[in-house]
Order: structure tokens, then C-alpha cells, then sequence
């Protein structure tokens, strides 16, 4: 075996180790980044309804993505009440189940089927939405909201 031909083939072992090493250090890397992020980014929210109901009360329907499944989301109702002159959170409930709603369906065209409020003491509030465009929209869920607070109707 000649001197060059030696040569040739550590060059080409040492490419190759090169080529893998960086290959891996790069999927590392990829993974470690996408794992640190995960646990400090804020999970995605995107308000789909909001009804003002007089001075009284100020409502909001809002999707907030799952951090653990892309395409899962659960909906936050939130209820605002005057105080200085501001509106300040005086209440809120999941509406379904944490993370039993669509991302997408819930956060795209008609997504909200009906979202009725009333401004009267109690409020009545019904909430339905999208589940899906081939399943159509949820079962109405109907809530009061009393004072502030939110009460299942």
C-alpha cells in the first residue's frame, strides 16, 4: 500500500467523522434548544369573542394552545368588572375540557357558533363552538355570571 493511497483513506475517515460529528452536534443542539424553549415560552393565545355589557360587565372567549400538543387548545372565559375606571379580571372558567378543543377550527373562520350575553343581573351567557367542519359546532354551554363570578346555567 502506497504512502498517498494511506493518506487518502485517513482523509477521507477523517471527513467522514467530521461530516457525523457535526451532524449530531447540530441535532443535539436542535434538540436542546427546542427542549429550553419549551418550558419558557408562554403558550399561544388568540381572543375569538368579547361582548361589553353596558358598565357593568366586560366578556372575553380566548384559545389558548397546548404546550404539549400543537393542535390541542383549551378556552378561557374571562369576566371583567369596572373598578377605577378600568376593567379588571373578576372571574374565569374553562369552557370544556383542558386541551379538548382544535387549534386551528377554534382559532379560524366561524369558529364561534353562537356566544349570547344579556345585560341583565344575572347575565345569562351561552357559549358554542366550532369542534371541527365536518363535526360542526358544540353543544351549547349555558353559564350566569352573578356579581362578578361566573355560575354554571
Amino acid at each position: 500500500m502506497s504512502l498517498s493511497s494511506t493518506f487518502r483513506r485517513n482523509r477521507t475517515a477523517r471527513a467522514a467523522t467530521a461530516a457525523v460529528t457535526l451532524l449530531m452536534a447540530g441535532l443535539l443542539g436542535a434538540a436542546g434548544a427546542g427542549t429550553s424553549n419549551a418550558g419558557t415560552a408562554a403558550p399561544q393565545t388568540r381572543q375569538i369573542a368579547s361582548s361589553v355589557l353596558g358598565s357593568d360587565y366586560k366578556i372575553t372567549l380566548t384559545a389558548l394552545r397546548s404546550p404539549e400538543d400543537e393542535l390541542a387548545a383549551s378556552v378561557r372565559l374571562q369576566v371583567f368588572t369596572q373598578s377605577g375606571g378600568a376593567w379588571k379580571e373578576s372571574d374565569r372558567v374553562t369552557v370544556g375540557d383542558v386541551d379538548g378543543w382544535f387549534w386551528y377550527p377554534l382559532t379560524g373562520k366561524g369558529a364561534v357558533c353562537d356566544f349570547a350575553t344579556a345585560s341583565t343581573e344575572p347575565a345569562p351567557l351561552t357559549v358554542s363552538l366550532l369542534v371541527t367542519p365536518s363535526i360542526g359546532c358544540s353543544d351549547p354551554v349555558h353559564f350566569l355570571v352573578k356579581e362578578g363570578r361566573v355560575y354554571a346555567g
